[in-house]
């Protein structure tokens, strides 16, 4: 479902399109635009329910992460433009850094895919043994508060939280990314990198994003086009930014108004 939160962007009407740049076609591009335009602005803030857990970050902080985990993906991992990447993780800002490092390498991001398939596996904590089904490379992420790492490391996998922190803070793919190939798969469905683009930016106005300093709360999964559209893609293409809540559900009626007007909200989905 979504709502407008009973904001509305200053200066802007409910109709109001987004200026955006001819030249992205590709999620990576998106953020490269965000980065140049105002890398000190929120981009993710990530709500953890269950934990009480809230990290926010600019948009430079993280592109930094991204530049972090495309650096490991390319290098470390050996993945190349077209390759498989299985996401087996939740909605989670850590999630949203991995869905750019794949658009920046090229490699096709496909959440909850079938890790046997996959030429890389990134797995959560429960997913675990889903994973060992691939036999190429193997990622673990603790998902814990802070990016903390596993207090021991999984059998057979990498720790992203050991990992990625030596890697660069710049990315340059070895090869361009091309935006009409194949760069991620939800629910069954393929897009090409310039269809995440084109159908971000044509579904934004129906999602509450009618323009810079539009921002979302969703509590949606990842595992669905519409959540990952209101929780990252929409977003990143329209100069808005996202609350990000996992294990949404936990809170309600006075809580959920308060984090609303707390967190300056615009729209939400849940």
């Amino acid at each position: 479902m979504i709502r407008w939160a009973g904001r509305s962007v200053p200066g802007r009407g409910p109709r109001t399109l987004v200026r955006v740049n001819a030249t992205d076609r590709t999620p990576a591009d998106l953020l490269g635009s965000a980065l140049a335009a105002d890398p000190g602005r929120p981009l993710v803030t990530f709500y953890d329910d269950a934990t009480g857990e809230r990290v926010e970050l600019s948009v430079a902080t993280f592109a930094n992460w991204v530049a972090k985990t495309a650096n490991l993906l390319q290098d470390e991992l050996s993945a190349e433009p077209g390759d498989r990447v299985a996401l087996l993780l939740p909605a989670h800002w850590q999630t949203a850094v991995w869905l750019l490092a794949c658009a920046s390498v090229g490699v096709i991001a496909d959440v909850g895919g079938e890790p046997g398939v996959a030429d890389v596996v990134v797995s959560g904590p429960d997913t675990l043994e889903a994973a060992r089904a691939c036999g190429g490379a193997r990622v673990a992420m603790a998902l814990r508060p802070l990016g903390g790492r596993f207090a021991q490391r999984p059998e057979g996998f990498a720790d992203y939280a050991v990992e990625v922190p030596g890697q660069g803070d710049r990315f340059v793919p070895y090869a361009p990314v091309d935006p009409e190939e194949p760069g991620l798969i939800v629910a069954g469905r393929e897009f090409s990198g310039a269809e995440v683009v084109e159908r971000a930016r044509a579904e934004a106005t129906g999602l509450g994003l009618i323009g810079p300093g539009s921002r979302i709360l969703s509590g949606l999964p990842y595992d669905t086009w519409e959540g990952l559209n209101a929780g990252l893609y929409g977003p990143l293409a329209t100069g808005g930014s996202v609350v990000l809540c996992r294990h949404l559900g936990r809170l309600a009626g006075e809580a959920l108004d308060k984090r609303i007007e707390s967190e300056r909200v615009t729209a939400v989905a849940r």
